[in-house]
C-alpha cells in the first residue's frame, strides 16, 4: 500500500489549492480554468505601455472597458437625498485623461473614502467597469481600479515603458486580478513540459516553452511578446496536426476490400450516354478517387468544390465504380428534402441502368433506392428487403440509414452530403454497417480555405473542384437597400415579374417560417443582440407573411407556393416536384433549398432579411440559380445601413462569384471557433494565438513536421512531452471524435 499520496504535476494543481476557492469558482465558471496550466494559457488579449494611454475618444458604449489613464483632478460633493436627507450623501467626481479625451469616474456614499484617498491628481491607474452616459457626457459609475506604481527599484523610464498585460476578462473579475493572479502561478511555469521536439525547437529558432510563457505574460519588450507567441502558435497548429497525422497513420493500417470496377460494366455503360464531356477537374477529381478506390486501406477523402462544379456526378461515378466491383455504396444526405432530389437526379442521369432487376432494365443495372425516415411500411420493408439482398446497389436517404434494422450486403462506400451536418456517431454508425470498413468520400459546397481543410479535415486527402461545367450561366448579384431606397425593392418585384415572362421561375428566401413560429434556433434568438440588431427591433420576415403579401401584392397573379422545414415530407416533396415541373412561378422558402435543390428553368432569386444569413450561405442559396442556360439573377435584400458592417458583408458576397474568397471573408469576420466545431471543442483546445487564415505558413509546415514525426514513431515513444499534450488536447471524448471522423 502506498502511504504517500503521489503528488499532482505542478501544473495540473487545481486552482483552489492555489489561488482560494473562491477566486478559482469565479475563474472555472466564467472562463473555464480548471489548474495552473489553464491559467497558465489564458494568454493576455493585447498590451497596454504605462507611458501610452488608451485612447478615451473611442470608448464603446455599454461596454465593459479596461483603460489606463491619469487623474486630472478629484472633487468631493455633498448632496441631500431620500436616504441622506440632511445634505450628507457624498458623490466623489473623477475626471481623468490619457490626452484623446477625458471620462468621468463617479462613486457614491460609503464608496468614496477609498478612491478619496488614493485618486489624487497626477495618479496614473488602470480603471475597468462599464461605459454609461450621463448629462450627455460618458462616465464610469464605481470602476473597479489598480494604481500603477513604480517599485523602488525600478527607474521612472523602465516603469514607464513597460508592458501591461491585458486579459480576456469578465465583469466579475477584472483584467488585472486575473494579471495578479497568473503572476501568482508563474514560477510553475518552469515545470511546463515541451511538446516540441528538441530538434525541431532548435531548427527554427523558438524558445523553450517555459520560457515563452513568462515572456508572453511578463514581457519586457515587444520583442519579448512576438517571439513568445510565435513559439506558441507552433505548440497549437503542430499538436493538432500530430493528432490528425496519428489519424491517418491509423486508418491506412486498416484493411479494405479494393473495389475496381470492371472493364466494360456500370461505368463504361454509365459514361457512354452521358450527354456533355466532363470538365478537367472531374476528371483529375475522379482519377484521385478511382486510385483511392482500388487499395486495400479505406479512403478518406474531402471531395469540396464550387456550388454547380458538378461534385454529385463525381461521387455517382464512383459509386457506379464500387457497384460494378461487386459492393454497395451509400449517399447520406441532411434533410428529405435533399435525399428526394439526389435520389430523383441520380434515377434520372442513370436511366435504366437504374432499373436493375425490373423488365427492360438495362443488363449492367442495378437497383437505385431511398430511404427516409418518413416512408411508408411496404416501401421501407421493400428497400430494407432490397440491401440486403444486394438487389439495391446504391442507397440514398437521411438518417434512417443509420438505424439498426439497416443491414448491408457488403458495404464499399460511403459518401457524406455536406459534412458538417451529421454528428460523429452518425458517420460511424453507417460505417460500421461494412464487413470491413467501407472508403468514405466527404462533400461540401461550402468552399474551405485550405489552411481550414488542413486544420479541420487534415486527417481527410483533399479533392478541389472549382471549374464549372460548360453551359452553366453567370450569376448577377446585386445588394437592394430596402431602408435607404424603397424603390430598389419595387424594382426587384418588378424584375421577378419580368423572369416569370420570359418563361422562367424565381425562389424568395426568409430566414424565418412564420405563424409566431420560434427562431430556428431559440437559444441564439435569446442571444443575439449585437449593436445591429439594437437598430432594428422587429424579427426577422417570415415565409408565411411574405408570401402572402406577395401573392396578394407585388406578385399577384403569379403562382406563389411554400416551402419550409416544418411541412409534411409528402407535402415538401410535392412542391418540390411542381415547382421542378415548372408548374408554380416563385417558391418562397427558407434555407431548406440551401444545398443540392437542382431547378435549371429557375433563373432570379430574392433573399430577403440578407443580412440575417452568414456568407458562405449567401453563397449557397445563390447557386441555385443559374443552372441552366439562362443567366441567374440574385438580389440580397437589406435594410442595414450602408456603412455597417452587414452591408459591408452583402457587398463582398455581390462583387465576387469565388465561393474561396468569399469563405475567406467569412472566417476573418467569424474567426475559428465556428469553424473549427467539435474537434476544438472546450475551452482548453480553443485556438489561443494561432489564426487559421494569417498563420498559413505555420499550419502547412507543422502539417509537415507533424507526418514526420509520426512515420518514424507513431507511438511517439520518443516524445514524452508530446504525448501529455496530446492527452491534454484530446480527452477521451474528443479522441473518440478524431477516431471516429
Amino acid at each position: 500500500m502506498d502511504l504517500v499520496p503521489a503528488l499532482k504535476e505542478p501544473l495540473e494543481q487545481p486552482l483552489k489549492s492555489v489561488l482560494g476557492p473562491a477566486t478559482a469558482k469565479v475563474m472555472a465558471e466564467h472562463l473555464g480554468l480548471h489548474t495552473v496550466g489553464d491559467l497558465l494559457h489564458h494568454y493576455p488579449r493585447r498590451y497596454e505601455e504605462r507611458g501610452q494611454l488608451t485612447h478615451l475618444a473611442d470608448l464603446p458604449m455599454d461596454e465593459h472597458v479596461t483603460v489606463v489613464a491619469q487623474v486630472a483632478d478629484a472633487r468631493l460633493h455633498s448632496f441631500a437625498s431620500a436616504k441622506a436627507p440632511r445634505g450628507k450623501g457624498q458623490r466623489l467626481e473623477v475626471t481623468i485623461t490619457d490626452g484623446s479625451g477625458r471620462l468621468q469616474l463617479v462613486f457614491f456614499g460609503s464608496g468614496v473614502h477609498k478612491p478619496h484617498k488614493d485618486l489624487l491628481p497626477g495618479t496614473r491607474a488602470m480603471f475597468s467597469g462599464k461605459v454609461s452616459v450621463f448629462n450627455r457626457r460618458l462616465q464610469l459609475a464605481h470602476p473597479a481600479y489598480e494604481l500603477l506604481r513604480a517599485d523602488a527599484e525600478e527607474s521612472v523610464e523602465s516603469w514607464a515603458g513597460a508592458l501591461i498585460p491585458l486579459y480576456p476578462a469578465t465583469a466579475k473579475l477584472e483584467s488585472w486580478k486575473i494579471g495578479k493572479a497568473i503572476q501568482t502561478v508563474l514560477p510553475n511555469a518552469q515545470d511546463a513540459v515541451d511538446p516540441l521536439p528538441e530538434s525541431l525547437r532548435e531548427g527554427r529558432g523558438l524558445l523553450s516553452l517555459p520560457e515563452a510563457l513568462v515572456k508572453i505574460h511578463r514581457p519586457h519588450t515587444k520583442a519579448d511578446v512576438d517571439d513568445a507567441r510565435a513559439r506558441l502558435k507552433w505548440d497549437e497548429a503542430f499538436v493538432l496536426q500530430v493528432a490528425l497525422a496519428r489519424r491517418r497513420h491509423a486508418d491506412a493500417q486498416l484493411p479494405a476490400v479494393p473495389r475496381r470496377p470492371a472493364p466494360d460494366g456500370l461505368l463504361t455503360a454509365f459514361d457512354a450516354r452521358l450527354p456533355f464531356t466532363l470538365t478537367e477537374g472531374q476528371r483529375k477529381v475522379s482519377e484521385e478517387i478511382f486510385d483511392d478506390l482500388a487499395t486495400d486501406h479505406p479512403m478518406h477523402r474531402l471531395l469540396q468544390g464550387e456550388v454547380g462544379s458538378g461534385k454529385t456526378l463525381v461521387a455517382l461515378r464512383a459509386m457506379l465504380a464500387v457497384v460494378d466491383a461487386g459492393g454497395q455504396a451509400a449517399l447520406l444526405a441532411p434533410t428529405e428534402v435533399l435525399a428526394q432530389q439526389h435520389h430523383r437526379s441520380v434515377v434520372e442521369m442513370m436511366g435504366d441502368l437504374a432499373e436493375g432487376g425490373m423488365l427492360g432494365g438495362n443488363e449492367h443495372a442495378t437497383k437505385v433506392v431511398l430511404l427516409t425516415g418518413s416512408m411508408g411500411a411496404a416501401a421501407r420493408r421493400q428497400a430494407l428487403l432490397d440491401l440486403v439482398t444486394a438487389e439495391a446497389g446504391i442507397v440514398i436517404g437521411t438518417h434512417a440509414l443509420i438505424e439498426d434494422k439497416v443491414q448491408f450486403h457488403d458495404l464499399g462506400l460511403v459518401v457524406v452530403d455536406e459534412q458538417h451536418r451529421f454528428g460523429v456517431e452518425q458517420r460511424d454508425a453507417l460505417r460500421g454497417k461494412g464487413k470491413q470498413p467501407p472508403h468514405l468520400l466527404v462533400m461540401t459546397a461550402t468552399p474551405i480555405p485550405r489552411t481550414v481543410a488542413m486544420t479541420v479535415f487534415g486527417d481527410l486527402e483533399t479533392s478541389v473542384l472549382d471549374q464549372l461545367p460548360a453551359g452553366r450561366s453567370p450569376i448577377a448579384s446585386h445588394v437592394v437597400p430596402a431602408a435607404d431606397k424603397p424603390h430598389f425593392l419595387a424594382r426587384a418585384w418588378e424584375r421577378v415579374r419580368e423572369e416569370v415572362e420570359g418563361g422562367h421561375q424565381a425562389y424568395v428566401v426568409c430566414p424565418r417560417i412564420g405563424d409566431d413560429d420560434e427562431p430556428d434556433d431559440p437559444k441564439k434568438a435569446g442571444r443575439r443582440k449585437s449593436a445591429e440588431d439594437e437598430t432594428e427591433k422587429r424579427p426577422p420576415l417570415a415565409v408565411l407573411e411574405v408570401a402572402d403579401q406577395l401573392a396578394k401584392g407585388a406578385l399577384a397573379g403569379l403562382t406563389v407556393e411554400v416551402l419550409h422545414g416544418r411541412m409534411h415530407p409528402d407535402d415538401k416533396d410535392a412542391v418540390m416536384r411542381r415547382f421542378a415541373a415548372g408548374d408554380t412561378d416563385v417558391l418562397v422558402a427558407t434555407t431548406v433549398i440551401e444545398v443540392g435543390v437542382n431547378v435549371p428553368n429557375a433563373t432570379a432569386m430574392v433573399i430577403m432579411d440578407a443580412d440575417r444569413f452568414g456568407v458562405s450561405q449567401l453563397h449557397q442559396l445563390r447557386g441555385r440559380v443559374g443552372r441552366g442556360s439562362a443567366p441567374g439573377l440574385c438580389l440580397l435584400v437589406s435594410e442595414m445601413p450602408e456603412a455597417s458592417p452587414a452591408r459591408q458583408r452583402l457587398q463582398a458576397v455581390a462583387t465576387t462569384l469565388d465561393g474561396f474568397e468569399l469563405s475567406r471573408i467569412d472566417l476573418e469576420q467569424r474567426r475559428e471557433g465556428d469553424v473549427l466545431g467539435q474537434a476544438q471543442s472546450g475551452a482548453r483546445t480553443s485556438l489561443r494565438v494561432l489564426a487559421v487564415i494569417e498563420d498559413e505558413e505555420v499550419i502547412a509546415e507543422a502539417r509537415r513536421e507533424a507526418t514526420a514525426v509520426v512515420a518514424a514513431d507513431p507511438e511517439l515513444r520518443a516524445y514524452p512531452g508530446l504525448r501529455t499534450a496530446l492527452d491534454a488536447l484530446l480527452d477521451e471524448e474528443r479522441e473518440q471524435y478524431l477516431e471516429k471522423g
